[in-house]
């Protein structure tokens, strides 16, 4: 049987978007609006989660994804006003340099819940909503090429990464029987509110030479991909982690020589 466009389609499905407020989260809360769902954005920024909404014509719930009370009654709150969803995408998440010699015990903890915890908690909950009222569905969780590569400096948080990639492929074989799959994107280098502000012509430059494709990621790239997974035209697809990185997981350390232009690996 051939695809259908309408296969695309995600009208009359409710997505949450965890981090929805701004960034990457913002970016796949649009994509997701664009596309017809209904969507609720998750935020602990109040006034970032307030804009977010008005703009998208969204729910906007200011939430902290860490607290267990606060995600049940977003929950609550999100099934009574949109519906039960049946897209979920964990984006939430929080990093900050934290060297193997001196992160604290508190650091750790901080880093796990701010980028692991919270995807267990959220994916749960929400699983059982989809099960209870049986719906199939998609889970998204936004995970980050380093958890798949060593990152010097950000120990603790690349350990959680990988474990968002790791509880990916746990979760698709535990919940596959109910109908709904879960997968997750890693990006790399993604032109967000804040990185975009700080870019100068040389950086983007600098960049380009990193990047296989030429240019760093925009959310846009993000928001397409999560469309798709969240869509039934990836109806086959769980447990997998798609790279939406411009081809930097495949390179591996090649990089385009600034002279030149050809690949080459490591400082020339």
């Amino acid at each position: 049987m051939a695809i259908d466009p309408g296969q695309v389609s995600l009208t009359g499905r409710v997505a949450v978007v965890t981090g929805g407020g701004a960034g990457i989260g913002r970016g796949i809360a649009e994509g997701l609006r664009a596309f017809g769902a209904e969507v609720a954005i998750w935020d602990r920024e109040p006034e970032s989660c307030r804009a977010a909404a008005e703009s998208l014509s969204a729910l906007g719930l200011t939430v902290d994804v860490r607290d267990e009370s606060a995600v049940d009654d977003a929950l609550s709150r999100t099934r009574a006003e949109l519906g039960t969803p049946s897209i979920l995408v964990n984006n939430a998440g929080g990093v900050f340099r934290s060297p193997l010699l001196d992160t604290s015990a508190n650091g750790w903890d901080a880093l796990y819940r701010s980028n692991l915890r919270h995807v267990l908690l959220c994916t749960q909950r929400v699983a059982r909503e989809m099960v209870a009222a049986g719906l199939p569905g998609s889970i998204i969780n936004v995970t980050s090429i380093e958890g798949v590569r060593a990152a010097p400096g950000y120990a603790a948080y690349a350990a959680a990464k990988a474990g968002v990639i790791n509880y990916t492929q746990t979760a698709a074989l535990e919940l596959a029987p109910h109908g709904i799959r879960v997968n997750a994107l890693a990006p790399d280098i993604t032109l967000t509110e804040g990185l975009a502000a700080l870019a100068t012509e040389d950086h983007a430059e600098r960049l380009a030479q990193i990047v296989p494709t030429g240019r760093p990621g925009h959310v846009d790239d993000l928001a397409g991909a999560a469309v798709f997974l969240a869509s039934e035209l990836s109806s086959y697809i769980t447990g997998q982690t798609l790279h939406v990185d411009g081809g930097t997981h495949a390179a591996s350390g090649w990089y385009h020589h600034p002279g030149t232009g050809d690949y080459v690996l490591g400082p020339q």
